[in-house]
């Protein structure tokens, strides 16, 4: 016995140093080291993220100071040699990183910090910011996500510099209708997951605004005045209450609009949005799309109309010639216009879910392939012809206006609207001259799809910065240059679809615009590496190759992929992290032999194919 006291009196009074143990002011203002200090100074830069910290260190708030003690070991030498800390090439602090901590509060103290243009408060336990925070006049740009605020301070509103405003996943009720609109020089604004009820009319005086997103809060209306948001690009009201639009038609940039999970019972009136790329309208009450929105999208090529109560579908839908992926799950369609088989580009066309009586079960289990040559063939059944046909189907419209040697002149590229096209033209290679009559005219958009190329024409290369649209599909390409990448950087759709491309090269990762890349119906057995690298990149298409695994550390490397189709490959495992990508919004995986998740989870879409893969993470 008395040997077992004896280690328990050892165990008793030994000095231990506990795993976890109370953070203190003392513990916070350590973490702020002297070389922290010093190398902040140098750069102008401060991060403390992720250190834990309760509180932030005092000396944050005076960095931008020398103390008493700093000033008596100045180095004062001219010496460059010298290590020591020359005041003279201090630099003020402009950006200022606190956050994933644990702070409730920030110091008043922080309008000391006038130099500052970025700061990053984001996942802590903030309850409130100062009123100070006012007084930060060079501020560009805040992100407080994931924080417990209430209200903000109405001298907030002061910070007429702010370019991007991050606030969502908090506690937000109202926003100040007068002071909102004060932050004229808007261009980036999250309120998303918070509990507004409503959308502040000052929203419309930030026309300078590109992105608003206001998912997953209680909106039930949308003031007429968001009309007013003429260079707004992205649009997300997802996951609210509303029940009616105002016309959209003079938000004459948008491209992105997302309205999924709402209680719309009819399309807004989007007339007028020539540049919409993307229409998410799933879980909502639709029951029917006007014909004259249908007509007047003509750069669309995403439109998600799944789980709602659409029992018809006009023929208009022929207009979407730039269409790639059309949703209509789980609605009550009983049947579909022959006109879908058509569309030139379309890839993805759901239709499980609906009552029809005029397709076979069989034809829509084939796939969408199967399905647009049937429909196609019911067209032609029905008496109707067709001016264009290729391996792919039959294709509407004819050729465009040429010149006498078969391609476009310059007139004509300008008359297009800058484009060359040359699709379907059974062309085996393609001048180096063309390319140079349209570099004369800015051409930004180039489609050789459905030819016999089996080399991407070398006088591509010459439109360089220019070109921002190349279309390359139903070819017989084998390899794409890497000279593409540092020839073309500014490209922001590409498509290679329907080619024999086993892989891509790394030099593609210097597309740094690259917004959506399809490479579709290839040889490809894993996603390329490249598309780590491409940060701008939303839609990936790499249905129907021989991709034998999710590669995550590539998938997690595009921070704002929005739409991934995976279906059609040979994928055996669905790693459950893939539902950690926050900003999907559309996932493809049906026709790999994985066996989970089931057919009954992949058939209730996206959010139920995300919700579980979360579920099965292990904790």
């Amino acid at each position: 016995m008395s040997r077992y006291k004896g280690i328990k009196s050892k165990i008793v009074h030994s000095d231990l140093n506990p795993v976890f143990h109370l953070q203190t002011k003392e513990c916070d203002a350590k973490e702020l080291s002297p070389h922290l200090i010093k190398l902040a100074r140098r750069s102008g830069q401060l991060n403390l993220s992720g250190r834990g910290l309760g509180t932030a260190p005092e000396k944050i708030w005076e960095i931008n100071d020398l103390d008493e003690a700093e000033i008596r070991l100045l180095d004062v030498k001219l010496d460059r040699d010298s290590d020591g800390d020359r005041w003279w090439e201090h630099e003020p602090l402009h950006h200022l990183d606190l956050s994933s901590n644990s702070l409730t509060k920030i110091s008043s103290k922080i309008q000391n910090l006038s130099t500052l243009t970025t700061l990053n408060l984001q996942d802590n336990g903030l309850e409130s910011l100062p009123c100070e925070i006012g007084n930060l006049q060079s501020l560009t740009k805040l992100n407080v996500n994931y924080n417990k605020l209430t209200d903000i301070p109405n001298e907030f509103f002061q910070l007429r510099e702010l370019k991007s405003l991050a606030i969502s996943h908090n506690f937000l009720e109202s926003l100040s209708s007068d002071g909102i609109g004060d932050l004229i020089m808007l261009e980036n604004l999250e309120v998303s997951h918070n509990k507004l009820t409503v959308v502040p009319p000052g929203v419309g005086f930030l026309t300078r605004l590109k992105q608003l997103s206001m998912s997953h809060n209680d909106i039930s209306d949308l003031p007429p005045d968001i009309g007013n948001l003429r260079v707004l690009q992205v649009l997300d009201l997802s996951y609210n209450k509303l029940t009616t639009l105002p016309p959209l038609g003079e938000l004459r940039k948008l491209e992105m609009l997302y309205l999924q999970h709402n209680l719309l019972s009819s399309t807004p009136d989007l007339v007028g949005c020539a540049c919409l790329k993307e229409a998410h309208f799933s879980d909502n009450s639709i029951k029917d799309v006007q014909p004259e929105v249908l007509e007047n999208l003509p750069h669309l090529k995403v439109l998600n109309l799944r789980d709602n109560k659409l029992d018809a579908l006009p023929d208009e839908v022929s207009s979407l010639r730039a269409l790639i992926r059309l949703d209509l799950a789980n609605n009550t369609l009983t049947t579909l216009p022959s006109s879908l088989g058509l569309l030139p580009h379309l890839q993805a066309l759901q239709v499980e879910g609906n009552p029809l009586r005029g397709v076979r079960n069989d034809i829509i289990r084939c796939g969408t392939v199967r399905l647009l040559r049937y429909l196609r063939e019911r067209w032609q059944s029905e008496g109707n012809t067709i001016e264009g046909e290729d391996e792919h189907g039959p294709l509407p419209g004819g050729a465009p206006d040429q010149s006498a040697n078969g391609f476009p002149d310059r007139y004509n590229m300008l008359r297009g609207g800058k484009i060359l096209s040359l699709a379907n033209k059974s062309l085996a290679t393609v001048p180096a001259e063309v390319f140079e009559e349209a570099k004369a005219v800015d051409v930004y958009s180039v489609d050789v799809s459905r030819n016999i190329i089996s080399e991407v024409p070398s006088g591509l290369f010459s439109l360089g910065q220019t070109l921002k649209e190349l279309n390359l599909a139903s070819n017989r390409l084998t390899a794409i240059p890497s000279s593409l990448g540092l020839s073309c950087p500014n490209l922001t759709f590409l498509d290679l679809q329907k080619n024999f491309i086993e892989t891509l090269p790394e030099e593609l990762s210097s597309l740094n615009s690259l917004r959506e890349l399809i490479i579709a119906f290839n040889k490809m057995k894993s996603i390329p590496s490249c598309v780590k690298d491409l940060p701008s990149l939303e839609i990936l298409i790499a249905r129907d190759n021989q991709i034998t695994d999710v590669d995550l550390t590539i998938l997690n490397g595009p921070k704002f992929l929005a739409t991934l189709d995976l279906s059609n490959n040979d994928i055996h495992v669905v790693p459950p992290e893939l539902g950690l990508l926050e900003k999907l919004r559309c996932l493809e995986l049906s026709g790999n032999p994985f066996r989970v998740p089931r057919h009954s989870v992949l058939s209730k879409g996206t959010p139920a194919i995300l919700s579980y893969l979360r579920d099965r993470i292990p904790h």
